[in-house]
C-alpha cells in the first residue's frame, strides 16, 4: 500500500525517553506501518514494548523522535486531529455526571447547534445499548456499561479513526467477549478504522482484521496476521478451528519476546 492511499501511515517512527541513568531509553522502533481505511488492526506485543507509546504517537499525544506519521495525507504533529478518538483503559467516566452528560461531554467544544447535539448525543447512547440508564451516575453502573460510556463519548464526536487502547483490560474474561461483539458492532456500523492496543491473544484474534505482533523493548513489528474472519463477526468466531491456530501463530512469535522481557526484569 502507497503511503499516500493509506489512512493512517508510519514511516521510521521511533521514539526514545530520557533514562534514570541519564541517557536515553530507546522505547520503540523504528516501525513502518499502514493503515487501511475502515480496517480493523490490532497490536500486541510483550509488557513493556511500546504499544501504548504507539498510540499516543498515532493520537498526537506525544510527538516521534524520528520519523514521520500521517493520518489522510497529513501529518500529525501536536494535539489529537480532528477525525481521531480515544479511549483508554481506565475508568474515564466523570462520577458526578450523569450517562447523557458524559457523552454530550465529548462535543464541548463543537460548533453544531444545540438540538444537532441532543440529537446525536441520544442517537449514540441508543447505539451503546444506554437509554435506559442515560440518566443514571457510573457508580450505578457495572464496568462494562461504564466503559461503554466512555466509548460512546468518543463516538458522539463521530471519528474516522478509533485508538483502544486495552480499553477491556479491567473486565473480566466473559464480559471482555461481550464488549468484543459491541465494538465489532459499532465498527460496522460507523464505518470507522479501528486500532486497537491489547495484551489479550484471544481478543486480538476475535476482533482484527490483521494483528501486528511487536518484538520485546525497542518495540518493532515483527509479524503481521491477517484472520480472513468475514465483516459479519461475533465472539462465536472462537469456536472455529481457525481460530487457535491464529493464536498459536501468534504466541510462537510472542513467547521469545516474552522471555526477553522477563529475563530483563530479572
Amino acid at each position: 500500500m502507497s503511503q499516500a492511499s493509506a489512512h493512517v501511515s508510519l514511516r521510521g517512527v521511533t521514539k526514545t525517553f530520557p533514562s534514570a541513568a541519564g541517557g536515553e531509553l530507546h522505547a520503540l522502533g523504528p516501525v513502518d506501518l499502514d493503515l487501511r481505511r475502515g480496517e480493523f488492526l490490532a497490536v500486541v506485543g510483550p509488557s513493556g514494548c511500546g504499544k501504548s507509546t504507539l498510540l499516543e504517537l498515532i493520537a498526537g499525544l506525544s510527538p516521534p523522535t524520528a520519523g514521520t506519521i500521517e493520518f489522510e495525507g497529513r501529518r500529525i504533529a501536536g494535539d489529537i486531529p480532528d477525525g481521531i478518538g480515544v479511549v483508554f483503559q481506565e475508568d474515564a467516566c466523570f462520577p458526578w455526571l450523569s450517562v447523557e452528560a458524559n457523552v454530550a461531554f465529548g462535543l464541548r467544544k463543537s460548533a453544531i447547534e444545540p438540538a444537532a447535539k441532543t440529537k446525536r448525543v441520544r442517537e449514540v447512547i441508543e447505539l451503546m445499548g444506554l437509554t435506559d440508564f442515560a440518566k443514571s451516575y457510573p457508580a450505578q453502573l457495572s464496568g462494562g456499561m461504564r466503559q461503554r460510556v466512555c466509548i460512546a463519548r468518543t463516538l458522539v464526536k463521530e471519528p474516522r479513526l478509533i485508538l483502544l487502547d486495552e480499553p477491556f483490560g479491567a473486565l473480566d474474561q466473559q464480559t471482555r467477549l461481550l464488549m468484543g461483539d459491541e465494538v465489532l458492532k459499532l465498527w460496522r456500523q460507523t464505518g470507522a478504522t479501528v486500532f486497537l492496543i491489547t495484551h489479550a491473544l484471544d481478543e486480538a484474534a476475535m476482533l482484527a482484521d490483521r494483528i501486528a505482533v511487536m518484538s520485546a523493548r525497542p518495540g518493532r513489528l515483527i509479524d503481521a496476521v491477517e484472520t480472513n474472519w468475514p465483516r459479519e463477526r461475533d465472539s462465536r468466531i472462537v469456536e472455529r478451528p481457525e481460530f487457535g491456530v491464529i493464536t498459536a501463530r501468534l504466541w510462537k512469535s510472542l513467547r521469545e519476546e516474552s522471555l526477553k522481557t522477563i529475563g530483563r526484569a530479572k
